[in-house]
This record gives structure tokens, sequence and C-alpha cells, in this order.
């Protein structure tokens, strides 16, 4: 799969999921702060915020799926995903990925960290929940499952198992991993449903878990040990947040119920009804007195856990996915409305207003103050980290090398996705009306299939569809194609994305010291092999992209693929530098790489019969089926008539004014190989006084349609495709 470029990597393509703040207490540099961001798109960046910009200096790109949540610890910043791995990252780096945790089933949606020392925790949709070592483990110390706390071997550093990736961008299936320290797990039991939030203390004494099962569960996490169960919301727990002693726990459910616990004595001791939707997400102050909350309701409210005193700090129109105090004034806030704001968390007294917060689910209404609606702390954001307007909408065209697309602003654009690049912006238009402007009787084969899951287009290439579809290289404007030539959309595709790997590839053998020889060999054979089928010109130690699949390196898409032996893994393609292990690529993307071999699922061929026209005077015997290639446009079908029946017959009748003759069998049923090229310029009925037209269905077919065309808009049969050809003298 390759994910189609933008003109601005800087923003996000997608909605935000996740924020992470890093404060420097010293001030040393004009940075005071730094935000981390996770998105929908797999994409995390790094935000250096001062007085003058918000700017990205970094963007984290190994993840294939949603990135759900991150954490920052030390220099350490760790991801997980919906990919089911979690990743750490030097955080102030140039996105450089250093660990891959693969031990998930399924989604992985949350994380917690023991600032104090090196375990981080992790849940997800599996039922599983996680604590891992950030040093020593590629493997959990501890499994909580449903059967209870198992014990997972340690296993060596594959696709399948607890891999890590090693100072590159990507996993390293080939590395070994080692083996933990000290692992003693003990069995007790476990989640039997998904786990949607967790958190832990900041010495990693006390683990809390929570997802559909609707209770919060309590573990000691050096041990696997659970310590209790509490019940109390009536729906799934959303969002945790816990003290640093590991005393205090905040959770907030899909019953719209803030509820604080305190785990010494085993209980709720207060519940907090200031929304009046599902809560999503939560944050407490340092000193865990004042809780921030922010859910489906698409507001964000600022509540004292001893007073109850709630104040509405912002209100929206989208839900709210993450929050993240800035100190004591300031509060990052993200939703799906694809920007992060940041909202003044002080009370203004003589503009805001507050309310009591209840201990039931409560309605907008009955927050009123006196009979007047809320008044928020701030109207207007202070500062905005804009996302790129993610797409919504998009239709594959029928030439399919183009995508119509439209964004969360409404914008329609068209994309040429065998370059990767956006070929027209048409505005804020009727992306119906424009749908149906581009509408092009043409048919041309599935090759890929694409989707807007990551905010942007994701385009998906699998053998052997990918390569079920052909097109003349004079179309695609190859230097010195001749007439007959034909090109693989799906081969060309995969050469125009690998082209800086290929060119890496071969730098790196030509400068190789020992000059492995069989390499090399092997590299000219596959390159003869493609130009034997994709270029006119043979002979040349390399081949050149065509411009129709020339990916652009100012906007580089990502690959996203699985190697031969597993392990997803993602990349831009300019930082593909040649050396990555073989093992890494799919061995079908290799072969067509390498070799210029490639199997079709389906026929590049088209059956037909040609018979004359009703009323049409020249006899011919035709038997049996026609075969030609399915890009054959009908002006060949032309040629062909006028060469092998019209010009024949003239020969054959020289001495006679009639066409009505018989006429020898010129059709070589079967084996008949129809002459495969792109329509002639020659129009024979300025030479010989003769119209010849191809008719299907009594419609006159136009010169420039392909078989495939005329078979899917005209004949719409699944028989062999029957047509006629009618011979008119011109009027003079």
């Amino acid at each position: 799969m390759h994910r189609v470029g933008s003109t601005d990597d800087s923003n996000h393509y997608s909605t935000v999921n996740c924020l992470s703040l890093y404060s420097d207490p010293a001030h040393v540099t004009e940075v005071k702060d730094v935000l981390f961001t996770g998105s929908r798109d797999g994409t995390l960046k790094r935000w250096e915020l001062t007085d003058a910009a918000t700017t990205c200096c970094a963007t984290f790109e190994s993840h294939t799926d949603w990135v759900n949540d991150a954490l920052l610890i030390g220099d350490v910043l760790v991801s997980c995903s919906s990919d089911s791995t979690i990743k750490t990252w030097k955080a102030f780096s140039d996105g450089v990925c250093t660990k891959t945790f693969r031990q998930h089933s399924d989604y992985v949606l949350s994380l917690a960290i023991a600032k104090k020392t090196n375990a981080i925790a992790s849940g997800g949709l599996g039922g599983e929940v996680f604590v891992w070592d950030l040093e020593a483990a590629n493997v959990p110390m501890v499994k909580f499952s449903d059967n209870g706390v198992d014990s997972v071997e340690p296993v060596n550093n594959t696709g399948h198992g607890g891999g890590f990736d090693n100072n590159s961008t990507c996993s390293d299936p080939t590395s070994n991993a080692e083996e933990p320290q000290g692992f003693m797990p003990i069995t007790v039991k476990g989640h039997k449903e998904s786990v949607y939030a967790v958190a832990m203390n900041d010495v990693g004494t006390v683990l809390v878990s929570g997802g559909t099962e609707k209770a919060l569960r309590v573990w000691d996490p050096r041990t696997g040990t659970k310590s209790m169960k509490l019940r109390g919301h009536s729906d799934n727990i959303r969002a945790l947040a816990l003290d640093e002693s590991g005393r205090k726990c905040l959770s907030g459910s899909s019953d719209s119920i803030i509820r604080l616990w305190d785990l010494g004595q085993q209980r709720c001791v207060h519940s907090y009804a200031v929304h009046t939707d599902s809560v999503w997400a939560l944050a407490a102050n340092s000193s865990f007195t004042c809780v921030y909350s922010g859910g489906r309701d698409a507001s964000v409210c600022a509540t004292n856990l001893n007073s109850r005193e709630s104040s509405l700090v912002c209100s929206g129109k989208h839900p709210v996915l993450s929050l993240a105090p800035n100190g004591d004034n300031w509060l990052w806030v993200a939703s799906s409305e694809c920007a992060v704001q940041k909202w003044s968390i002080k009370s203004k007294a003589q503009k805001s207003s507050s309310f009591l917060a209840g201990s039931v689910p409560c309605t907008r209404a009955t927050m009123c103050t006196e009979g007047s609606p809320l008044i928020p702390i701030s109207t207007e954001p202070a500062c905005v980290i804009p996302v790129n307007p993610q797409i919504v909408r998009h239709t594959v065209l029928n030439d399919r090398r183009h995508i119509l697309t439209k964004d969360m602003a409404g914008v329609v654009k068209l994309w040429e996705i065998t370059k990767g690049e956006m070929k027209v912006n048409y505005g804020d238009i009727s992306f119906e009306d424009k749908e149906k402007e581009l509408f092009e009787m043409v048919s041309v084969p599935a090759w890929f299939t694409a989707d807007s899951r990551l905010g942007c287009l994701s385009i998906h290439l699998d053998s052997p569809q990918c390569f079920a579809a052909e097109m003349y290289a004079a179309d695609a404007q190859v230097p010195g194609a001749s007439e007959e030539l034909k090109i693989n959309l799906g081969h060309e595709t995969l050469r125009g994305l690998f082209s800086h790997w290929l060119a890496c590839r071969e730098k790196k053998t030509e400068s190789s010291p020992d000059g492995n020889e069989d390499t090399q060999n092997n590299c000219n054979i596959g390159e003869e092999k493609v130009m034997a089928s994709n270029s006119p010109v043979k002979g040349r130690s390399s081949l050149p992209v065509c411009s129709a699949f020339d990916f652009s390196s100012a906007y580089p898409p990502s690959i996203i693929t699985e190697g031969s032996e597993g392990g997803t893994w993602r990349r831009k393609i300019i930082d593909l530098s040649g050396t990555e292990d073989e093992k890494e690529l799919p061995a079908w993307c290799l072969d067509a790489l390498l070799h210029g071999k490639f199997s079709t699922k389906e026929s590049t061929k088209c059956s037909f019969h040609l018979h004359p026209y009703e009323g049409t005077t020249v006899q011919v015997q035709t038997q049996g089926k026609l075969t030609a290639p399915r890009v054959l446009r009908i002006h060949k079908v032309i040629t062909y008539v006028h060469e092998r029946i019209v010009l024949d017959k003239l020969l054959v009748d020289s001495n006679t004014d009639s066409l009505g003759t018989s006429a020898s069998n010129n059709f070589q049923p079967e084996t008949l190989n129809v002459k495969d090229s792109r329509p002639s310029t020659r129009y024979w009925h300025e030479k010989t006084g003769f119209n010849i037209d191809i008719l299907c269905n009594n419609q006159v077919l136009r010169p420039d349609m392909t078989l495939a065309t005329v078979r899917q808009y005209i004949w719409k049969k699944s028989d062999d495709l029957q047509l006629h050809f009618r011979i008119t003298l011109e009027e003079k």
C-alpha cells in the first residue's frame, strides 16, 4: 500500500487522538514547551511552542494505522496504535524509532507510565493488559489475559513476536532480541473484554485498568497480582487518571459520570456529573485537586474535586478526544474537529460562570445558573495547531489512474495516483456534479483499491490483482515507444514508487568492495526482462521511470507493507536506502521489481466475432472467435477490416465493380492475432473512397473506444463480443 502525498507535510492529515506535553522547567532556550501529537494518519509530530510561534520540528512515521495514545518518559516517546504495536522513539530526534513491541492481538488503545521507573503499561481491544520494561524487555514482564496472568516465554525479535526497531525507522525482522531478566509471572484472573484505559502511579506500584466490563481492576504491576475490582459505573470506562501516590483514582465513563475512587478504602467517594454525554478524556492538575474533562458533548470542564465547583472551559461542536494541561493557566485540547487548540483555564469571575457538580446524570439545562446559560472561561483559543482537512469522500474514475476527493472543508480535488500528486484543485464545488463531468466511457480493470481511513488517500496494491491493467506506452508518453508497445500499470507504479530504492541498491552494488557478482547478475537479468516487456530501448544498464509514473521527491508518498516473514512497516519512499533486507518486502514485489516477473489474475485478452453488417455486400466466411488485447482500439479493427477484407477483395476482383462476389477467407479462427497498436492516424476512406464503420448492438462505435469499453458499456453481456463491419462508398 502507498499513501499519496500532500503539499503540506508539516501538519497532520487527520484527527489528533492524543497529546503529550514536555515542559522545560529551567527554560534554558526560547522553547519553553514541546508538544507531541499522535494522529489517525498514523504519525506523531513534535511541536516547539514559543511565545511567537508553534513549529513542527519532527515527524515520527512508522505506525501503519491510527496512533491512539502517546506518552513521554524522560527522552523516550512511547506510542500505541491500531496496528497492534507499541513503539518507542528518540523523542528529540528527527523521528528515530528504537523499539517495536508486537505482543497485542488487537488494537492498542491506551498507555500508562511510571515516571520514576522504566515500566509502561498498555491495554487494548484484545482484552489484554501488558507491563513492559523499556530497557530490558522485548516481551511483556506480565500479561493479564482472559485466563489470568500467563507466563510468556522469551521469543526472538520477529514480526510475529515482541520485536523492536533498533535505531531505524521501521521494524528489523532479522535482529535478535535479548531475553528479559527476572521474569517471574504469576497467574491471576484478568479482563474478559476490551480494555479502553489504563493508569499507573509514578513509582509503578499501582496499575488501574477499565473498559467494556464497566468495572475498574486494580493490580500490582510488579507481580501481576490483582488487588481489587471496583464497580459503580453503568457503562464503558473510557478514561482514567491516578495520583502520584496511587491512592486516588479518577474514572470517566460513557454513563457521563466522573468518579473519584479511594483505592485504600476500595470505594467511590465522589461522583461528578458535569457532562451530558460520554466522558472520553481526563487530566488532573499536579496536586490532584482539579480534574479537566471532555467528551462526546464537545465541552471541556474544570472541576474542583473538593468543593465540587465546576467551570466550563470551552465548548465546541466536535467531541473532545484528549487533554494536556500546560501549567496552571493553559490547557491543550484535541477534538475530532481536526485541530489542536490551546485554551485559558484561568477563571475570569466577571465573565465566566460556574456550577456545583451533581452526582447523577444531568442535562445542560440543569447546569445553568439562575436560568442563564453557562459562560465559558474563554470563547476563543489562544493558539491553534491546524490539521490538513481530512478526506471524507472519494471515487475512483473509470480510467483507474485518477481519484476525485472531497475533504472536510468541502474542497474537491483530482489526484493522479500513478504519480502520487494532486492534479487539480477545484475548490468548494459540488462533488456529484464534478464526478458526472469527469465521467468517461472507458473500461480499465480494477488494479488497486483505495481508502481514506488515515485522512489521506491510501492505495492498496496486492498481487496478482495489481497487474490486471495495461495501457499503451505511447499514451503514457514513454520516449521512443512504438505504437504497439503496452505497459502494465501496476508494474510501472511499483517501479516509480521504488525507483529511489532501486537506484540506491544499484549504487551500493557498484561500490561494493567484494563486487558481489551474483547480485549484480541477478539485477541485470531482472532489468533485461523488464526492458524486454516494457521498454522500446534495450541494452541499457538501468531503466528510467517514465513521467506518468514519476513520484515527487518534494512531497513523497509513504509505503506501508509487510515483509515476507511478517511485520508491517512504513516509510517514505525517499527514506529507502537500498540497504533494507529483502525479507522486509513481499516476495511478489521483489519478483516484479528485480526480475520483471508478475502474474495477472485476469486475462488481458478479449474474444470477439467480426461479421458483415446486415445489408453489406461483402461476403466472408468467419468461423470461431478472434482474440485481441482488451486495450485494442476500434480504429485498429477498422484497419484490420480495410487491410484484410477490403484491399484483398479489391485485388481479387480487380476486373469487377461489385464487392458482392465470394472472397477468400482471410480469418484464422482462434489463432488470429489482431495487431495490437494504438489507433492509426490514417483514414482509409480518403485513399480508397470507402467508409468503414464498426457496430455493436446496432450502435456505431467511436474509433478511440477499446474492446473492453465496448464490452462493458455497449455489449453488456458475458458472451463473446459480437462486432459488425459496414462498408459504404464515400459521398462526393
